[in-house]
């Protein structure tokens, strides 16, 4: 279970994906010894990238509780999660690597958010 993650970001408002995505393509671009940014700008990218992926893992985890217990989606997003678990329980470092490690939980969250939308039924 992903502990509960103390972002700023307001939970209830719709996740403005398209400035993330664009950030995160950005963040995953970079190669050693990076784009040559001071470690609290690497820092400041961290925590928006985990803040957002605090908010983004929540609606996952309430999209999964939705799914049927012991199906193949639900397992699978479990995994997700438990991975974003782990890695939002620790504090985003100033580095280009905390970063991309960030970079790729979000995509990976959106990945699995895409694909439960898709595999749920259509409303009435």
């Amino acid at each position: 279970m992903i502990p509960s993650y103390d972002g700023i970001m307001a939970r209830a408002l719709p996740l403005d994906r398209g400035p993330y995505l664009a950030l995160v393509t950005v963040v995953l671009t970079w190669s050693a010894p990076g784009p040559g940014l001071q470690p609290r700008d690497y820092e400041q990218i961290a925590v928006q990238l985990a803040d957002h992926a605090g908010a983004l893992a929540d609606d996952v985890r309430r999209r999964c509780a939705a799914l049927p217990a012991g199906s193949k989606a639900r397992d699978l997003t479990e995994t997700v999660l438990g991975e974003a678990g782990r890695r939002l329980s620790a504090r985003p470092q100033p580095t280009m690597a905390s970063a991309q490690h960030l970079a790729r939980l979000v995509r990976a969250l959106y990945e699995r958010l895409d694909r439960l939308k898709a595999a749920a039924p259509a409303a009435p």
